[in-house]
């Protein structure tokens, strides 16, 4: 017998998470929707001005901006990211800043 996946309404997640973030020292929270043996997507809200410092991360992941701005950045390379743009994360290490209240879907293959 075949487990049913569980369906998450993310526009609700969102903005619980970008409230939560409010009353967050950090000006941020996370929640992992969906983890596996070769898939895991978070939902992360982040405040203006917060930021995710620069870290190495699989080769396989993927940002998508689903409200606000944020700037994904490497030492050398920086990109802007609205609401509905996607893009893969840089092989370097790289950080994440809040242009305004945003909140991104990184999912990244764990293969």
């Amino acid at each position: 017998m075949s487990e049913q996946p569980s369906v998450v309404r993310i526009e609700q997640l969102a903005g619980e998470l970008l409230e939560e973030a409010h009353r967050h020292q950090s000006r941020r929270a996370a929640k992992t929707l969906a983890t596996g043996a070769a898939l895991r997507a978070t939902l992360i809200a982040l405040v203006e001005g917060a930021e995710l410092g620069e870290h190495d991360a699989p080769a396989g992941a993927t940002i998508h901006a689903l409200s606000g701005r944020v700037r994904l950045h490497t030492r050398s390379t920086e990109w802007e990211l609205e609401s509905g743009q996607l893009t893969r994360t840089p092989s370097q290490r790289h950080g994440l800043t809040a242009l305004t209240d945003a909140v991104v879907l990184l999912t990244v293959a764990l293969r």
